[in-house]
């Protein structure tokens, strides 16, 4: 059976189509694939001024993804950070691990890819030369002092009065009144009182005024009479 010449052509345009299918179907597995550069981590610091490390992943084929960070001294690890997982995406996912790193520490993050990847970053990862800053701040302290929460004893009234505002009691042991001012120095010294011409005067008083009473009614009685 000959194979005419119309036939071969067919043959080998289907055969020329096919390639290029493939080729393309190659280039784009390619583009799609997922590969190390598809990934990148910074150490930075969070709203509440704590460390942290973010790994962010732009595989556009969405390969689940490990990535480990380790802490590296000396040029060995020296604690592994953390492990977590990531699902790529094309605009970027990205996962963070808490880490209160120093300034200029050195870390090493490996990403495996079942099958595909199991490598470093190209580069190791460095944390910036000034450390993260808290934003918790501690007010500072208030230059006004507080009332005091009960008055002081200077202003509370007293409870008893003073004992200079007291009265002294009277002695005790004696049923006779004092003696007034100035009659123990008279009857010590024998001087004469002044009480006899005292109450001569008053004596002279009343004969006066019984003489005056007595002649005002003889002489009211003599104008009736009259």
């Amino acid at each position: 059976m000959s194979i005419t010449s119309r036939t071969a052509r067919t043959v080998r345009i289907v055969g020329v189509t096919s390639v290029g299918a493939a080729l393309a179907l190659g280039v784009a597995g390619n583009a799609f694939a997922c590969s190390i550069g598809d990934f990148s981590a910074v150490a930075s610091c969070d709203s509440n001024g704590k460390g942290v490390i973010t790994v962010s992943d732009t595989d556009a084929s969405r390969q689940t993804a490990t990535v480990s960070v380790y802490l590296e001294s000396n040029g060995a690890d020296a604690k592994q950070v953390g492990v977590q997982t990531v699902k790529g995406t094309k605009k970027g996912a990205t996962v963070s691990f808490p880490e209160d790193w120093t300034p200029k520490a050195q870390y090493r993050v490996r990403v495996t890819v079942a099958g595909i990847l199991d490598t470093d970053l190209k580069a190791p990862l460095f944390a910036p030369d000034k450390a993260c800053q808290t934003s918790e701040t501690t007010p500072p302290a208030s230059g006004t002092p507080k009332p005091s929460a009960t008055p002081s004893s200077s202003s509370a009234p007293s409870a008893t009065p003073s004992e200079s505002g007291s009265t002294a009691p009277a002695a005790a042991g004696s049923n006779f009144p004092s003696p007034a001012a100035g009659t123990s120095n008279l009857a010590e010294t024998g001087a004469g009182s002044s009480t006899p011409m005292i109450a001569g005067i008053a004596g002279g008083l009343v004969l006066i005024g019984g003489g005056a009473v007595f002649f005002g009614m003889r002489r009211r009685g003599a104008s009736k009479n009259g």
